[in-house]
């Protein structure tokens, strides 16, 4: 249940990310209200996986998808360019996740 809040605030955290593009700069109310009540919904999400989940890698895990998330975003919907330093990035990000994840309690 845990990682499904995780996962919601993941979401909601890529979502407000995605419209803060469309606000502006604060300039457009909509996208604008929207954003901020994506991002109050992300935090939220984020305090009830943060009951169970450890601290290090539940934040980790809800940065690096969103970083992840968000760049698939910005490709693929506001065609921004990529190249391969990105790319890069992206992968030992992800591999900084799965480190976490997989290892990140391995002492306890």
């Amino acid at each position: 249940m845990y990682y499904l809040f995780l996962f919601l605030a993941i979401v909601t955290e890529v979502l407000g990310s995605s419209l803060l593009k469309l606000s502006e700069g604060f300039t457009k109310i909509v996208p604008t209200s929207a954003s901020l009540i994506s991002f109050g919904f992300s935090f939220y999400f984020l305090s009830l996986a943060l009951a169970r989940l450890p601290l290090g890698i539940a934040y980790a895990t809800w940065t690096g998808l969103g970083l992840i998330l968000t760049n698939i975003i910005a490709i693929l919907i506001y065609k921004e360019n990529i190249n391969l330093y990105t790319i890069l990035g992206l992968i030992l990000i992800i591999a900084g996740v799965l480190i976490i994840n997989i290892l990140g309690n391995a002492s306890h």
